[in-house]
Parts: structure tokens; C-alpha cells; sequence
């Protein structure tokens, strides 16, 4: 059985690259969770005058991660921690333990999900879905001050 699919599709549209600015953004967290950082990116974008373009953020750290997922419901990121706690507890057994009992499941969380995302900017605007935030994932269980490079490259 063959489906049939519609696809459209937007005129593509072009500019001149003519702007890269980087800015960083230093968030402190209050232990494992999700931190919304999409204000602050926006702000970031405002502020550098972005208009076309992408942005990319960037975390400096491998016990942290980004990702993008629904805003809309506070359950899916109570879930998305109940999944990672699950993919990597602190009782498997790790070798690492230098820093404490929940420093290696926090590294192999940070290389499951993301340390960089990029995001497409339009009329200034980030191009998320209607449900989409860009968050911050905190995995070891005591507050850190995290950092995340901003950086925008496109048309101002």
C-alpha cells in the first residue's frame, strides 16, 4: 500500500550574512532540572539587532545540557527526568566517582541530549514551534552557576 503524502514548501528567502554576535549567559540552577532559557535568547537576538539568520547556544559544561521540548505542559519535563534518572542512575556501578555519586550519570545524560542548538531567526524572531522552549538541563543535584554562549550569525 503506497500513501500519499502533501508537502509544501516556503520560496526560500535569501540575505547577506553581515552580523556575527556572541554574548554569554550565565544561569544558575537549583539542581537536576530544566531551566527555560528562550527570554534570555530572544533578548540576546533583540538586543544584537538579529534579523535573518541562526542562532546557535552553546553550554560550556559535560555534567549540563540543552535541548528543545514543549513548554506547555510542566509534566513532560517532570517525565523527561524521571527518563534520564532511568537511563542513567547513580547505582549503575560507575567508576568515576570523584565528584560525587551523581557526577557520572550527569555525563552520560549531557552526551545523550545536547551541549549546542541551533535555531533558525527570522524577523528577528526565533522560528520555535508554538510549544517549543529552549531549556537548559540541570543534572547533578546541587545548585551550579552554568554558563551558555549565544552566538548569532546572519543578517542585522
Amino acid at each position: 500500500m503506497t500513501s500519499h503524502k502533501t508537502i509544501s514548501r516556503t520560496a526560500p528567502s535569501t540575505v547577506v550574512a553581515n552580523s556575527i554576535a556572541t554574548s554569554q549567559l550565565t544561569v544558575s540552577t537549583h539542581g537536576i532540572g530544566f531551566v527555560d532559557i528562550t527570554a534570555e535568547v530572544a533578548a540576546f537576538l533583540a538586543e544584537a539587532g538579529a534579523r535573518e539568520g541562526a542562532v546557535t547556544v552553546f553550554i560550556r559544561h559535560t555534567s549540563a545540557s540543552l535541548t528543545i521540548q514543549e513548554n506547555a505542559d510542566p509534566a513532560v519535563l517532570d517525565d523527561l527526568v524521571t527518563a534520564l534518572r532511568r537511563a542513567a542512575p547513580e547505582n549503575a556501578g560507575w567508576t568515576h566517582v570523584t565528584e560525587g555519586p551523581d557526577d557520572m550519570p550527569a555525563h552520560v545524560k549531557t552526551m545523550l541530549t545536547s551541549t549546542s542548538l541551533q535555531v533558525p531567526v527570522q524577523h528577528g524572531r526565533l522560528l520555535l514551534g508554538i510549544w517549543q522552549a529552549i531549556y537548559l538541563i540541570e543534572h547533578r543535584s546541587k545548585p551550579h552557576r552554568r554558563e551558555v554562549v549565544l552566538q548569532f550569525i546572519g543578517a542585522a
